[in-house]
């Protein structure tokens, strides 16, 4: 539990670092920090259905506007909660939520990591997660933190054996974002490994937990579908129309292809080298024989960034939630912290630098959505 405490720690400081740099830079700027963290882009939708419900469209350049619907119900439920609960108005209810969310993924990422690898790696696989170029988002009214918290500790419930939990947890982390299908889905390939493994010997916990992790996605997709009058496609037209479908990875060659082409602003190239960086981290797990359920949960949020098509610049953020992709980092620095301690510190602080100047100019002046 202590070192649990240090890790969620360590997170909040590295964290709280970057949210007074993009204080800082949004002073100059003429512009208010709190509002850029509760009130940009995705949060303002997430809001509104928390205030409203679904069923308020925006106007779009397709025949038909950009549904509320394609935003997954766990967030504003929690927004409504908090703000019924504690006299706070919906930005601070969402910022509560996310840093509260933050800081319990802090500690499941801690758990992971230090379980497979020691306490070292796991504060050093905490730290890098926290010093991520698009980690600013983890400070913003986003539903990354609690997909991230939830994926986090279904992880580790599955490494320990607890199906019942693992799969409650996914299924959350399905009622969290559409890309926590990657935690459901890790959850399944296991239980299958396992009753493959043991002959079909297996505990009713396993197959307990194995049914109820898909349920929160599957029953929020049927939701949207039966509500659009197409109980199997309608989320998916929903999601059509916002630009993003599963094209195997066509539309993300098309805009690299017109980037180099063109050019483009600082944001697409950096998201594109962020995406490179994940693919090859990738690697290295495999290399490294991480347990199936890290290889299944990163590989299904790698698979969907690559392989969707819509906001390009977004993709980094949808891979925040894959903190395994870490772990080859992690144990490089905890063994180069035992080391040359010196080096290590040069490391942090040049990651720390590129994490909290980018953060703060994704926010306060890239005007692109995050």
């Amino acid at each position: 539990m202590r070192a649990s405490g240090v890790a969620v720690g360590l997170f909040l400081g590295v964290r709280l670092t970057g949210v007074a740099v993009l204080a800082l830079v949004a002073h100059v700027a003429g512009r208010h920090p709190l509002t850029l963290l509760a009130r940009s882009w995705d949060s303002v939708w997430y809001l509104g259905i928390a205030a409203h419900g679904y069923g308020h469209d925006l106007p779009s350049s397709d025949p038909d506007p950009h549904s509320d619907l394609a935003f997954f119900p766990l967030y504003p439920a929690l927004l409504r909660a908090v703000t019924a609960l504690a006299p706070v108005g919906g930005g601070t209810a969402g910022l509560l939520i996310s840093w509260t969310a933050a800081a319990v993924a802090a500690a499941g990422i801690h758990a992971v990591g230090s379980r497979l690898h020691g306490r070292a790696t796991g504060l050093a696989l905490v730290l890098l997660w926290g010093l991520l170029p698009h980690a600013v988002v983890l400070s913003m009214a986003y539903t990354e933190p609690v997909l991230a918290a939830f994926a986090a500790w279904s992880l580790y419930a599955l490494l320990a054996g607890n199906w019942l939990w693992a799969g409650a947890f996914a299924a959350l982390a399905g009622l969290a974002r559409p890309n926590g299908l990657g935690v459901a889905t890790a959850v399944l390939v296991t239980a299958a490994a396992e009753v493959w493994r043991r002959r079909g010997k297996v505990s009713h916990r396993l197959w307990t937990g194995a049914a109820l992790a898909p349920l929160g996605w599957t029953a929020y997709v049927l939701w949207v579908g039966r509500r659009k009058g197409d109980p199997l496609g309608g989320y998916f037209e929903v999601q059509r129309l916002w630009g993003s479908t599963f094209d195997f990875g066509y539309g993300s060659l098309q805009f690299l292809r017109a980037m180099l082409l063109h050019g483009s602003r600082f944001v697409f190239p950096m998201a594109l080298v962020l995406v490179v960086a994940a693919t090859v981290l990738y690697a290295l797990l495999l290399l490294d024989r991480a347990p199936l359920p890290l290889l299944v949960h990163s590989g299904v949020l790698l698979l969907i960034a690559l392989g969707g098509s819509g906001f390009f610049e977004s993709k980094p953020r949808f891979l925040l939630p894959a903190f395994p992709l870490l772990l080859p980092l992690a144990q490089a620095l905890a063994r180069t912290a035992r080391a040359r301690p010196w080096h290590a510190t040069v490391l942090v602080a040049s990651l720390a630098g590129l994490s909290y100047v980018y953060g703060a100019y994704l926010v306060v002046y890239a005007q692109a959505p995050l």
